[in-house]
């Protein structure tokens, strides 16, 4: 009976290795556990997505796969990458440097290919719900380390709130999940189930004040209202934008009143610009408008094709001054922290032509109704803001963020967009 049994279970497993649907869900397995870890480490997404992407050799379509890639929303991520590979040739940076930069486009070669197998795959949906439930883990997390900071495994340097990574990648994850849930909350409020949209309107409101009271950045700051304005304009009528936006006002009044904390990151931005004009000082704000004055002046020396991949930290370098002088024009970075002026050092007005389209490009996916359409523009337009204060497409975990919000929903609205979706909607 034992042996007929581990026949049995050998027999089931092989013809699951056999199988292309028990392939295809692994892969959707190791895209959750590749979402879930995003918000705590860095390494484990980085395990998840490689074992993703191996589980899709067996039994990919090749020919289908090549023929999906000739789509404008594939190529133009893929150009920016080729493109940082061809401008390794008239760069007059070391070659290590070169192949340095080129790292942070690469990541952009895995969103044609989520895009290509979630059109496929129905769970696209347990992304999201993963990825959501783990920032909501992480919030919880936020406000033991707020009160026990020994907690928090981040120490060099320690900051307010935060157990793992930074406030600025804080800030993004709970950003995007609070205002994402706007739209599922007014849709469960239209069809009067109070109790689910009361569940969901206090899961948003949660990470608002955690981001109100713990630690929030300054560019999430700037880009809620945005993001909240673009779900207005879709998404509601004249007296219900008038309502939510009296009641959104009366939130922030009691926010600002409440939290010395909030007050203090949003003066910041003046003290930082004071300090910087007068004294020269490298605050946060001053650095960026010295990485910005000096990057418009670079692209201005080569407009066109740019200084090349990995040129950028060289020419901060030829231009600082004596860092004895302890001033922001002193400061050698290696990105301007704008993701338009980071591409346009470095490739030029051809850069910049191909980094448009790919954002472009991906808002046109996403002009339907639906939740999936509403977070994947949610994704795009949040990068596209918060890509003016940090080049937010290069960065790790924002430009994971970024690839892994638009190729699942982008494939997910493709499948809805599919003849035989649309009947089996019909039909359920």
């Amino acid at each position: 009976m034992t042996a007929l049994a581990r026949e049995t279970t050998g027999q089931m497993l092989l013809r699951r290795l056999r199988s292309p649907a028990a392939w295809s869900e692994t892969v959707d397995v190791f895209a959750v556990l590749t979402a879930a870890s995003l918000p705590w480490s860095t390494s484990l997404a980085g395990i998840f997505n490689a074992l993703m992407l191996l589980c899709m050799l067996p039994f990919l379509d090749v020919r289908a796969f090549l023929q999906f890639l000739k789509r404008p929303i594939c190529l133009a991520p893929i150009a920016l990458v080729l493109l940082a590979l061809v401008g390794t040739l008239w760069s007059d940076a070391p070659w290590s440097a070169r192949f340095h930069a080129i790292n942070p486009t690469i990541k952009l070669l895995v969103l044609p290919v989520l895009l290509y197998h979630f059109e496929r795959s129905p769970r696209g949906r347990w992304i999201f719900v993963a990825f959501l439930v783990s920032c909501a883990l992480l919030s919880v997390m936020s406000w033991l380390v707020a009160f026990y900071p020994n907690l928090a495994l981040k120490t060099d340097p320690p900051e307010r709130g935060i157990f793992v990574k930074n406030y600025i990648d804080q800030s993004q994850e709970f950003a995007l999940c609070a205002v994402a849930l706007a739209y599922p909350i007014v849709m469960l409020l239209r069809e009067k189930r109070y109790w689910f949209a009361g569940l969901l309107t206090a899961l948003a409101l949660s990470f608002f004040v955690n981001m109100t009271f713990v630690v929030v950045s300054r560019t999430a700051l700037v880009t809620v209202p945005i993001m909240f304005g673009v779900f207005a304009l879709l998404h509601l009528k004249g007296r219900s934008i008038a309502l939510i936006s009296a009641g959104l006002l009366a939130v922030a009044v009691l926010a600002w009143q409440s939290s010395p904390y909030l007050r203090h990151t949003a003066e910041r931005f003046s003290d930082d610009y004071t300090r910087y004009v007068e004294k020269g000082e490298p605050t946060s704000l001053g650095l960026r408008l010295e990485f910005w004055r000096k990057s418009l002046g670079f692209f201005a020396q080569a407009p066109i094709i740019g200084h090349g991949t990995g040129s950028t930290r060289g020419l901060f370098e030829r231009v600082a001054t004596p860092s004895g002088l302890y001033q922001a024009s002193a400061e050698v970075i290696g990105n301007p922290h704008n993701q338009t002026l980071n591409v346009a050092v470095q490739w030029g007005a051809v850069g910049i032509v191909v980094l448009y389209a790919i954002w472009i490009l991906h808002l046109l996916l996403f002009r339907g109704e639906g939740l999936d359409n509403w977070i994947g523009l949610l994704v795009v337009v949040q990068n596209i803001f918060t890509s003016l204060f940090n080049s937010h497409l290069f960065d790790f975990h924002e430009g994971w963020m970024y690839v892994i919000g638009v190729g699942v929903a982008g494939g997910m609205v493709l499948r809805a967009q599919q003849p035989e979706a649309k009947m089996g909607e019909a039909g359920s």
